[in-house]
This record gives C-alpha cells, sequence and structure tokens, in this order.
C-alpha cells in the first residue's frame, strides 16, 4: 500500500503507539491522551487513507490487512 502524503505527523505517531501497546487504552496512556481523542485520531487518519486500519473490539485490538500494510510501510 503506497502511503499517500499526510501532513499530520501526530496521526502517525498515534497509530504506531496503539499498534505498539495493543490497544487504545494502553496507547492512551502513554500518550497522556484520552482513549477517544487516541480513537478519533485513528479514525481520521483512516479517513486520510480510505481504508481500515484496525479492526476495533472489546476484547483486542487487531491490525487490518491495510493496517499491516500500513505500518510496515513506516
Amino acid at each position: 500500500m503506497a502511503r499517500p502524503e499526510i501532513n499530520r505527523s501526530g496521526e502517525i505517531e498515534v497509530f504506531v503507539r496503539v499498534v505498539e501497546a495493543g490497544s487504545f487504552s494502553a496507547a492512551a496512556r502513554t500518550l497522556r491522551m484520552t482513549p477517544s481523542a487516541v480513537s478519533k485520531l485513528i479514525a481520521r487518519l483512516e479517513a486520510r487513507l480510505g481504508a481500515r486500519l484496525v479492526s476495533r473490539s472489546t476484547r483486542r485490538l487487531q491490525l487490518t490487512p491495510e493496517g499491516v500494510a500500513f505500518h510496515d510501510s513506516g
């Protein structure tokens, strides 16, 4: 997946932290943000890319194939 030009490096940093932490809540703690703010930034990044990057569930976070490709392209 080619990475389009994104002016907001903060969104990418949040995405990487979510992947590393394995959850929105854990990423939010390390970023000193609310889980809601983290979720909104991920949603905005997904909208910019036109692709769903993560599958959200109450049990665990999983990357979609597009999310894996985006993460690996960094």
